[in-house]
């Protein structure tokens, strides 16, 4: 006797007809009869009553049924017991970022992270930078990878690099065709497209104060959800936008990028729980170190204390 054919007894008890229960269990019905004879002929006895219609369980039949049950759910039980403790035992890491990001390096450093912690869980998930600090606070992201400072006690905040921005303008537009770097009071006149809408404050605000910051009032024209449809909105010629220069590897259609003749930069930043001391965290942090390294980048002061850990 064995599990299967238990099962298949079951199923024959339920379902009190041979033809519904091969159905069920996905098999043609001359295999199933056989496994149930095999079965009688083991106990020495008649468990199901043929001649009745429907078939009806033996004396026999009923308390094997009864006995089945009880051992195919205790089964069933011990697999979903062992398999929460195979997934207790593989570390879970959920890092959340905002789409700019993608572009600045951050596929590389995820890769580098699956490589040296192939047993842990790692899941992504794109938030804004305010939407980090309450997913942080509240359990549900490890670590983010965001654009804009925001004060909070419970989270730790690491800026990893300034990265110079860049007007993304339609190809068709004359400050495409301009020589050299654009200006921001140029820039000013014409129609702008920001991102995200919401929610606030976000990167949107941060590029409006640079205009501030220079006594310019831009002109926005368009306000988009998020990156990949403010640069789509560039390409229908609805405005210009202001991006991290990194983004210029989407290299989509219609679109060309200028570099700017003021100095503005949006932060990279790195963020975690103040009490997290995850070796995870500590993981991220010096791949963040020796990547950064090859690639030309400073170091970020913050992650420096990582750099000796294990």
């Amino acid at each position: 006797m064995d599990l299967r054919q238990l099962r298949y007894f079951v199923a024959v008890a339920n379902e009190r007809n041979f033809t519904r229960a091969a159905e069920r269990l996905h098999i043609a019905q001359p295999p199933l009869s056989r496994q149930i004879q095999q079965l009688e002929a083991e106990f020495g006895a008649e468990l199901i009553d043929r001649g009745a219609r429907p078939l009806a369980l033996t004396a026999a039949g009923r308390l094997l049924h009864e006995q089945a049950v009880q051992v195919l759910g205790r089964i069933d039980e011990i697999k979903q017991m062992v398999g929460q403790a195979i997934m207790l035992e593989r570390r879970r890491f959920v890092i959340g970022f905002v789409s700019s990001t993608i572009y600045a390096r951050l596929p590389p450093l995820i890769r580098e992270f699956r490589a040296a912690a192939p047993d842990v869980d790692l899941t992504l998930v794109e938030l804004v930078s305010l939407e980090q600090i309450a997913a942080l606070k509240e359990g549900r992201i490890d670590i983010g990878f965001g654009r804009v400072r925001f004060e909070d006690d419970a989270v730790r905040r690491t800026i990893l690099r300034e990265e110079p921005l860049v007007a993304a303008v339609p190809a068709s537009h004359h400050l495409a065709r301009h020589d050299g770097p654009l200006s921001l009071a140029q820039i000013a006149r014409e129609p702008l497209i920001v991102y995200p809408r919401t929610p606030r404050p976000s990167y949107a605000d941060q590029v409006i104060a640079i205009f501030h910051d220079r006594g310019l009032e831009p002109r926005i024209a368009q306000e988009a959800r998020e990156l990949q449809i403010a640069i789509g909105l560039v390409a229908a010629e609805e405005g210009i936008c202001i991006v991290p220069e990194t983004v210029q590897k989407s290299r989509i259609d219609d679109v060309c990028y200028k570099p700017l003749s003021e100095a503005a930069t949006s932060p990279i930043i790195m963020s975690h729980r103040v009490a997290d001391t995850s070796p995870d965290i500590a993981l991220m942090a010096r791949i963040i170190l020796r990547m950064y390294a090859s690639w030309g980048y400073a170091q970020p002061d913050g992650l420096l204390p990582y750099a000796q850990s294990r």
